[in-house]
């Protein structure tokens, strides 16, 4: 029996990882949900949007815990901080600025040394080369497809560790993970037998 093919959205562990476009927090939120343990979402303090529990997967408002940042400095340090706390489960942030090469690589250092993996929501063309992969997502609305949830393109443009390639899914916040629904980039590595298996691969805690 040949082994299950690799989940496509499992993003490595201990690193940081970038995610850009419209759906960046769809993204976020369906991989907050993957990883256990406490999550914590570092954001500018000036961003006034808040979080409707209601609309989180189911048990991870109780685990959410929200950092507004006065400057870029203090976001910048807030993410390290969480990043190297044994107790955390996963780090999401939303820089305003573009990251520099060392800042990027003080972020994969603090990563590594907790053994925590992260998520930065990044503005277009503010990706920093020291990222692990790079995600870029947005929500689809293709009337006539007969889909009963919601849909989103999911690529990954940048892979250290492998191919990249592009998914359209669907996947809402109360759905346990997403359903592929097809595979629009033949580099993705995954065929469709992969891709059904990937689809009910179960979380990556």
């Amino acid at each position: 029996m040949l082994p299950p093919e690799p989940d496509p959205f499992q993003l490595v562990s201990a690193r940081i990882h970038e995610v850009e476009g419209a759906g960046r927090h769809a993204f976020a939120i369906f991989q907050a949900a993957r990883h256990a343990g406490p999550v914590f979402w570092v954001r500018p303090l000036r961003d006034r949007g808040t979080f409707l529990p209601a609309g989180l997967p189911q048990g991870l408002a109780a685990r959410l815990y929200q950092v507004c940042a006065r400057s870029e400095v203090d976001l910048l340090w807030a993410v390290e901080e969480t990043l190297r706390a044994p107790l955390t489960g996963f780090v999401l942030a939303e820089p305003t600025k573009p990251l520099s090469l060392t800042a990027g690589r003080r972020l994969q250092l603090a990563a590594e040394a907790g053994r925590t993996t992260g998520l930065m929501m990044i503005g277009p063309g503010a990706g920093s080369n020291a990222t692990e992969s790079r995600w870029h997502c947005r929500p689809l609305a293709e009337p006539g497809t007969g889909w009963n949830t919601a849909a989103h393109h999911w690529a990954l443009t940048k892979n250290k560790r492998g191919l990249t390639g592009a998914w359209h899914v669907a996947w809402d916040p109360q759905d346990d993970d997403p359903r592929i629904l097809d595979i629009r980039d033949g580099q993705a590595g995954f065929g469709q037998a992969g891709a059904d298996q990937a689809s009910g691969a179960g979380s990556s805690r």
